[in-house]
């Protein structure tokens, strides 16, 4: 069975085409920096090993990235399949939608749940409801799959993700944390007991989304994030945690909530302290050359990092093991030594050398640290090719 999976991030998009039990990867392909006309395209043929690659090109819409993927897909020299009509399933790291958790076909009913909670996610679902609205255009008659972002959070005790609101509205409106990045922790989960008995692992998943996760016994036991993916760490664009009281502040200052959504939305996060770019690459280009505020938000970003690994810190009574993963946790070296050097006092020895040397997966601790560092290469798709083809079975 082709199982073909489409990661959608904030501003990013990921394919895999998997042929399923096997488990084998046919190709593959990377688009980042999505909405800008200076855009990253790589594909790979996994089988023979040709590529194709566009490192600036401009990238307006999620439709201009798919559209690329499939005609490098069906491509006579790149492609592995004669014909997108050989895609058997289709799987989607979906987000959030109302009344759905874990893996589900993707009905118009669950469609309609997406819709119903853009508010709570508007550029992820926006994004997702795009992408399997021009897959279901392309392909009617294919079976596809969601698998939410929230599901991997259902085991968070009651404690952990009830706010202190009346309890009327937990009730009535569902309102407590529901953490995100559900894929990503799932995996992260996995690979970290792979080599050891690690009772209490810290996830850092940092990317143009970012978030923790305190992970015990294999199962999610808090997260940064809260209802919203508006929530937590400073994001590239969305401002991460802030005082709820700033809305009607300035709406009495004369903004519009349109207004203030934007700046929450779109105009915050690491594009907003820095005011250079929503790229963690730019940004440490930037600081490295003497601006001020782009050194700022690295220096604001690190440290809710560290606030959010001291309080699960707490919470598990420890951790064993402290990994990164995402885009800027698997190729920063420098947000890796930030972190772990403000948190020495928790049992944390960085080998600088290789925290330098290691992009994508890798230890980065001493032999002798009490807690282990290890950089693990994010793999949503493969857990997401799991769960579609497991759904499919039934």
């Amino acid at each position: 069975m082709y199982i073909l999976i489409s990661n959608v991030g904030s501003t990013s998009l990921k394919f895999k085409l998997y042929r399923m039990p096997e488990e084998e990867v046919l190709c593959e392909a990377k688009i980042e920096k999505i909405g800008s006309q200076d855009g990253i395209y790589h594909y790979k043929n996994d089988i023979n090993g040709r590529t194709h690659g566009e490192d600036s090109t401009p990238l307006d819409t999620y439709a201009v990235g798919i559209n690329k993927f499939l005609s490098d897909l069906c491509d006579k020299e790149l492609g592995v399949i004669a014909s997108v009509a050989e895609v058997q399933a289709i799987g989607f790291k979906t987000v959030i939608s109302k009344g759905f958790n874990g893996t589900v076909l993707l009905t118009d009913e669950v469609m309609a749940g997406m819709k119903e909670y853009l508010f709570i996610a508007p550029v992820h679902n926006a994004a997702y409801i795009s992408a399997i609205e021009q897959f279901r255009g392309i392909l009617p008659d294919t079976p596809m799959v969601g698998v939410f972002e929230t599901s991997f959070h259902r085991t968070i005790p009651l404690r952990n993700r009830l706010y202190p609101l009346p309890y009327e509205w937990y009730e009535k409106y569902g309102l407590a944390k529901n953490g995100y990045h559900g894929a990503s922790f799932t995996y992260v989960s996995q690979e970290a007991r792979r080599d050891g008995d690690f009772r209490r692992i810290i996830g850092c998943h940092l990317g143009g989304s970012s978030s923790i996760c305190a992970i015990l016994d294999g199962k999610s036991f808090d997260s940064s994030f809260g209802f919203s993916l508006q929530t937590g760490l400073p994001h590239a664009n969305r401002c991460g945690d802030a005082d709820p009281y700033v809305v009607p502040f300035l709406e009495d200052q004369g903004m519009s909530f349109e207004e203030i959504r934007e700046g929450l939305d779109k105009k915050g996060g690491l594009l907003g302290i820095s005011g250079v770019s929503n790229d963690l690459r730019e940004i440490e280009e930037a600081a490295g050359a003497g601006n001020e505020r782009a050194q700022l938000a690295i220096d604001v970003f690190v440290n809710d990092i560290v606030r959010y690994i001291g309080s699960f810190f707490a919470e598990m009574g420890g951790m064993d093991k402290l990994v990164f993963t995402g885009g800027i946790g698997e190729n920063s070296s420098l947000i890796r030594r930030m972190v772990c050097d403000s948190i020495k006092h928790l049992g944390v020895e960085l080998d600088s050398e290789q925290n330098d040397k290691v992009r994508g997966n890798g230890f980065i601790s001493t032999s002798s640290s009490p807690v282990k560092v290890q950089v693990i290469a994010a793999n949503e798709e493969l857990g997401i090719a799991r769960e579609t083809y497991g759904c499919l079975q039934g």
